[in-house]
């Protein structure tokens, strides 16, 4: 389980165009918000998927890149956004090396078997690539909101002249 100010693992994973997605590219350059969900095309993750798509372009005036990853494979993916006509860019987990590096799985046991399951979380990740806040098992509805309010303090911060001098002192 990733907490606050820790630096996130690096990774790389494709993203429903098959195209291979590496967050190391955001360094230095924008600010991220990683959500985890289950599944494509359930109410749930779809209600969130789209709530966050609807308000990409405002994240994005904060300097922060929208990612949704589930353990879905690319073609699910492809769907699931066309279908919904979602703009936000969804990264393919399949083997769940990602999730698990982000601590958001967890076995359930469903009919006597236990599945891995993805437990609805988000990160909020600033462009140094440390982790600002850490929300797990969240309800969608407002969601994207209430993360919008995180980010928008994030960016104001993170460009305050203070802040810079601070950070160009350390380094």
């Amino acid at each position: 389980m990733l907490h606050v100010g820790q630096t996130v693992p690096s990774f790389e994973l494709p993203d429903a165009d098959m195209e291979m997605f590496n967050l190391a590219s955001l360094r230095g350059k924008s600010h991220a918000v990683l959500f985890f969900y289950p599944r494509d095309d359930t109410p749930l993750c779809t209600m969130e998927a789209a709530d966050f798509s609807d308000h990409e372009s405002e994240f994005n005036q904060h300097h922060c890149v929208i990612l949704g990853i589930s353990r879905d494979d690319c073609l699910k993916h492809a769907d699931f956004r066309d279908k919904h006509g979602l703009s936000i860019r969804l990264l393919s987990d399949v083997g769940a090396k990602v999730s698990k590096q982000f601590g958001v799985c967890h076995y359930k046991e469903v009919d006597g078997i236990k599945k891995l399951c993805v437990i609805r979380s988000t990160f909020v990740i600033d462009m140094h690539g440390v982790v600002r806040h850490a929300l797990y098992d969240i309800h969608p509805r407002g969601h994207a909101a209430e993360v919008f309010q995180l980010v928008k303090e994030l960016d104001r911060t993170c460009r305050s002249p203070k802040t810079q001098l601070s950070r160009s002192t350390i380094a």
